[in-house]
């Protein structure tokens, strides 16, 4: 995650990897909230916006154990925290 080539081909085997797993005869929901959570915490300010629109990408219920796990990690309130008014 040094540069934008790096941050192409991660988003690319995001979508690879929950593709996958939507396909799979058993959906392990739990890996795949761990998987979120871990990656919203290592990820920098400026992938953020781009794992929640891979998470948002589809409804399919692995989709959405996986944007259960990024929300939990809190890595786009700590990239884009809210504006005090």
């Amino acid at each position: 995650m040094e540069n934008a080539a790096q941050d192409d081909s991660l988003i690319d085997g995001l979508h690879r990897y929950l593709d996958l797993a939507a396909a799979a005869p058993f959906l392990n929901s739990l890996k795949l909230e761990n998987t979120g959570m871990w990656i919203g915490e290592a990820a920098p300010a400026r992938l953020q916006i781009r794992l929640t629109e891979a998470a948002k990408s589809s409804q399919h219920p692995a989709y959405l154990a996986f944007r259960t796990g990024l929300n939990r990690s809190g890595g786009l309130e700590r990239a884009y925290p809210a504006a005090t008014i």
